[in-house]
């Protein structure tokens, strides 16, 4: 049941920097590149006129149930939408520090497929850019006393989905209808209080359809990133959703690339130019800044 090239990454690794402790583990969690450069975009009144950079990060969900314990979809209700597991909690929440202290700009806003596994992944990884204060022993939202929900807003989106067909999910687990059912409301009240932001209007108002082909789900994904990127043009995004979300963020950006593995809360960055004039905007095309391997994606040259 979806990606199983990422099974060996099942434990939490340590960030390799001062500022968290080191823990012994079999595999390191990916680093986040230092770079000397300014990339805060600020939200700004349309009416200015600047240019800057907007940063966007596309990140994979964390270990998801059914791969470490394929009896749970016997007696499943929804064996189609598994939880994360503890380690996968961990994992996102450990993403999100990471995020919070080691990136060179801010994030805005939080999108994210609606399955159960990234809103998760969302609310564990939002909890720790919004805490106030950050403490080095936390392991998941869990430790967290008190957060700042104007430091981030969320929104579930459609868009941002699995891809819907037998690749990525089987069709002995899949809905008998091919309709995928959720319950935005229940889901969102997973999200950490005060960072849901009721007033965005989805890209996309409904579920795609049950066996879209992958030449769909990729220009899905990538009509995603480009309509977000656009609709918050002032602001960085982080983008959670699924491996093939996060490889095409990669793959429709760089040229001639393909991606070979997206690890569990592997994330690519991209960047662009923004330009406000007369209170409309222009951007450039996204630079994807992410090197291989070096953020739990994999890819290479074709």
């Amino acid at each position: 049941m979806g990606r199983m090239g990422t099974l060996c990454n099942s434990f939490v690794g340590s960030f390799q920097t001062p500022i968290f402790t080191r823990v012994k583990t079999r595999h390191k969690q990916p680093l986040l590149p230092r770079r000397n450069l300014n990339l805060k975009a600020m939200s700004m009144d349309p009416t200015d006129s600047k240019t800057y950079q907007q940063n966007l990060l596309v990140m994979r969900h964390g270990d998801r149930l059914d791969n470490f314990d394929p009896t749970w979809e016997k007696t499943a209700a929804r064996p189609w939408d598994p939880p994360l597991i503890q380690t996968g909690l961990s994992r996102a929440f450990q993403t999100g520090r990471a995020f919070r202290t080691l990136l060179p700009f801010p994030i805005h806003r939080v999108f994210v497929s609606p399955f159960l596994r990234c809103v998760q992944t969302a609310s564990e990884v939002v909890a720790a850019l919004c805490a106030d204060d950050d403490v080095p022993k936390a392991k998941s939202s869990r430790d967290v006393v008190s957060i700042d929900p104007s430091k981030v807003k969320v929104s579930i989106e459609y868009g941002l989905c699995e891809m819907l067909n037998t690749l990525a999910i089987r069709p002995d687990v899949a809905p008998k209808d091919g309709i995928f059912r959720f319950d935005i409301p229940k889901l969102e009240a997973l999200l950490p209080s005060g960072t849901l932001d009721r007033a965005v209007e989805p890209v996309y108002k409904e579920m795609p359809q049950w066996e879209e082909t992958v030449m769909d789900t990729q220009s899905r994904h990538e009509k995603m990133i480009k309509a977000l990127a656009d609709k918050y043009p002032s602001e960085n995004l982080l983008l959670v959703t699924h491996w093939e979300g996060v490889a095409v963020s990669v793959s429709a950006f760089k040229e001639d690339t393909s991606v070979a593995k997206v690890d569990y809360c592997g994330y690519s960055e991209l960047r662009r130019s923004v330009s406000w004039k007369n209170q409309t905007f222009s951007a450039g095309n996204f630079e994807v800044l992410t090197k291989s391997g070096r953020t739990g994606v994999t890819y290479y040259a074709n």
